[in-house]
């Protein structure tokens, strides 16, 4: 199993627990899922004292790790204060680092993740940067002391699924040994077992789940998905070809 940060996760599948119709349908989907870890927007446990607690209170419930996020950042300044007051609410030093830069898309701002990430790591923060598919933003984020990158598939919420192939196997084959979980776009299950078919090390999934008619169901659909495309991946899949070739041998046949 991979290492985020020297931790060994117990799925390669993270959820997000955003836009769920109840605590209880929430709750059922991690557990369904067998997720690894589940993501925490600061802005909701702080949205309302009791509103917060309770819902910090299921989510401990849970006993799945924590990954805090500094979603809705638009600026370095909002996004490390915000990754500072998460650590002090959810008790823990992994953040996942968001910094918005196109509200269309809410494609990240590479410029300003950069100098977030540096920030954040070197107050000790170990940092997930929600990224896009770009080699030289990775770079530039691992010399900011990230250990794991996190690019998008798609714009987020999208379910568009994965819409750079070529980026993301550039990505991947480029820094073979970094962590890397696909993060935002993905739709449907199909799309996991693409990104992990890719070699990447795990996905994050909320709105597909979340927004499904049935999110536990759709949350076990993705735990699957992750398996098979990870052991496609580990069976190493043959190449593609342009031209058929026959599976039955045709040499000694009779020529009628």
């Amino acid at each position: 199993m991979t290492l985020f940060y020297g931790t060994e996760l117990a799925s390669r599948l993270m959820l997000g627990t955003a836009q769920y119709p109840s605590p209880e349908i929430l709750s059922d989907a991690v557990r369904r899922a067998g997720a690894g870890v589940v993501t925490v927007s600061l802005r909701r446990e702080a949205a309302g004292s009791r509103a917060g607690q309770a819902f910090w209170t299921l989510i401990r419930e849970l006993d799945v790790p924590v990954l805090p996020n500094t979603a809705g950042c638009h600026t370095v300044r909002e996004a490390v204060t915000t990754a500072q007051m998460a650590r002090e609410v959810f008790g823990t030093d992994w953040i996942k680092l968001e910094v918005i830069g196109e509200s269309d898309t809410l494609q990240p701002d590479m410029f300003a993740l950069v100098e977030a990430a540096r920030i954040l790591t070197e107050d000790g923060f170990r940092v997930f940067p929600y990224m896009t598919e770009d080699l030289v933003g990775a770079e530039r984020l691992l010399r900011a002391g990230c250990e794991v990158l996190m690019p998008w598939g798609a714009p987020i919420g999208s379910g568009k699924g994965l819409n750079n192939l070529f980026g993301l196997r550039a990505l991947r084959a480029h820094f073979p040994d970094v962590p890397m979980v696909v993060d935002a776009g993905i739709g449907v299950p199909s799309h996991a077992a693409q990104a992990m078919e890719l070699g990447y090390d795990a996905v994050l999934i909320n709105t597909a789940v979340a927004k499904a008619g049935n999110p536990a169901e759709m949350a076990r659909a993705f735990a699957m998905a992750v398996e098979a495309g990870r052991m496609a991946y580990i069976a190493d899949p043959m190449e593609e070809r342009d031209m058929a070739v026959p599976s039955t041998p045709v040499i000694g046949q009779a020529v009628l």
